[in-house]
């Protein structure tokens, strides 16, 4: 079992980093996506990423339902890609903020119960200006604690910083 964790700021390369990792696997590759397409700037992120990946990986698409779909797709044998944490955390504040809580905690017990290997990608959204409205404001803070809960519960965490991969925390084997 392999839990990881990869965090890095807008356009810093963590899904780069990420789907290279999923690449890699010899085996099937679930990827589990959470974006909603409301305009025609998400639809062209959307289709680019499309684009990006292999056509054999298998496409989940869970913008609300994330525990739920982790806790579907892990299996012993399998590679998630979970892209990304950040617009879930933020379909979940935007349209049912009052079980912000409740989701996070599923969310947290799926990562805890995946068996195979699970990586997570993240934005940090923390390194900037503070934001002028109270939603942004609580997005920013609750992202954050996203961050800290996830990061506290896999084995490993990659900060991918202008596409520069630095460990974070790193498994060790112990015998």
């Amino acid at each position: 079992m392999s839990r990881h964790l990869v965090i890095g700021g807008a356009r810093s390369g963590k899904s780069h980093f990420a789907q290279a990792m999923a690449e890699a696997h010899a085996g099937e590759v679930q990827l589990i996506v959470t974006a909603e397409i409301f305009d025609a700037e998400m639809a062209e992120r959307v289709a680019r990423h499309r684009a990006e990946r292999p056509a054999n990986w298998h496409v989940i698409e869970a913008p609300q339902n994330l525990p739920e779909a982790i806790t579907a797709a892990t299996g012993a044998e399998r590679f998630v890609l979970v892209d990304c944490l950040t617009l879930w955390l933020s379909n979940v504040l935007c349209t049912q903020p009052e079980t912000l809580d409740a989701r996070t905690g599923d969310l947290c017990a799926a990562i805890a119960g995946a068996t195979g290997t699970l990586v997570l990608v993240s934005n940090e959204v923390g390194w900037s200006i503070v934001p002028e409205n109270p939603l942004a404001r609580r997005f920013r803070d609750e992202q954050g604690r996203l961050n800290q809960r996830v990061a506290a519960l896999v084995e490993e965490v990659t900060l991918v910083a202008a596409g520069l991969p630095l460990k974070l925390k790193e498994h060790k084997n112990v015998e």
